[in-house]
């Protein structure tokens, strides 16, 4: 028993016990000797306060707190974006091994905006925007690639116009200007052309660390890289884990509840 141990309001139950002696039973928060009816908190024994206690201070999930971890994520997964393709530009390495810290960075951005809430969807969350961020971010990569490898323009010689009258205006060019005009607009095109210019970009960037397979062995390394860093995120974004067993009458073992 730790110094840490005493005179703690908040309940502590790292530490598992088992097999306890009747009448010698102690609550592992409180260190009071339990009497009635106890608990089994992770594998330790807790008294019933100290366990009504725990239950009062578990955050409770809803959400308007995944929202704020989801934000958080979001955040967390530009700056995953950036890092990965930064590191890829000045090394110029095609494995991803940034993946594990863009991994680990989602989940923790995650955890702080829930505020140690986990959970299923917490999980889906981080893993969804950990690929995104490391897939994504070979597209500021290929663009750095094509500035790099253009060829200078050979400088532009301008000169001077010749001095010729100008020309008188005619009837076919007035015709053409009326028919200009009465030709439908066509402002929303570039519009439309640009969105789905950004779409093609946005599914060639998720699809690229399978397009990177044209290489197969640093395809296929950096597809389990970037799995590795999935899983990371997946784990760190579980949540606590808190097994509430009981009560039991104090000075018996807990009997095993059978699934059915």
């Amino acid at each position: 028993m730790t110094e840490s141990d005493f005179g703690n309001p908040t309940p502590q139950f790292g530490t598992a016990e088992y097999a306890p002696k009747p009448g010698t039973d102690v609550c592992r928060s409180c260190n009071q000797t339990i009497a009635g009816q106890y608990y089994r908190v992770n594998g330790s024994l807790a008294c019933a306060h100290c366990t009504e206690q725990l239950k009062n201070q578990i955050p409770k999930d809803n959400h308007a707190v995944f929202v704020r971890g989801l934000a958080f994520g979001i955040g967390g997964a530009i700056l995953g974006l950036i890092l990965y393709s930064t590191f890829s530009i000045v090394t110029g390495l095609e494995i991803g091994y940034v993946s594990l810290a863009v991994g680990w960075l989602i989940a923790k951005a995650i955890m702080m905006g829930s505020k140690g809430i986990g959970g299923r969807r917490y999980q889906i969350a981080a893993a969804l925007l950990t690929y995104g961020a490391v897939s994504m971010a070979a597209l500021p990569t290929y663009f750095f690639q094509i500035n790099k490898e253009k060829p200078a323009k050979p400088p532009q010689v301008q000169t001077s116009p010749s001095a010729e009258p100008a020309p008188a205006p005619s009837n076919q060019n007035s015709a053409s200007d009326t028919d200009a005009a009465s030709q439908p607009s066509s402002a929303g095109k570039p519009g439309m052309n640009l969105a789905k210019a950004l779409g093609l970009l946005v599914l060639v960037g998720l699809a690229s660390p399978f397009l990177e397979l044209q290489n197969p062995l640093n395809g296929a390394l950096g597809l389990l890289i970037l799995f590795i860093g999935i899983s990371i995120a997946w784990r760190l974004t579980a949540g606590p884990k808190i097994d509430i067993l009981g009560p039991f009458a104090a000075g018996t073992s807990p009997v095993p509840q059978s699934g059915t």
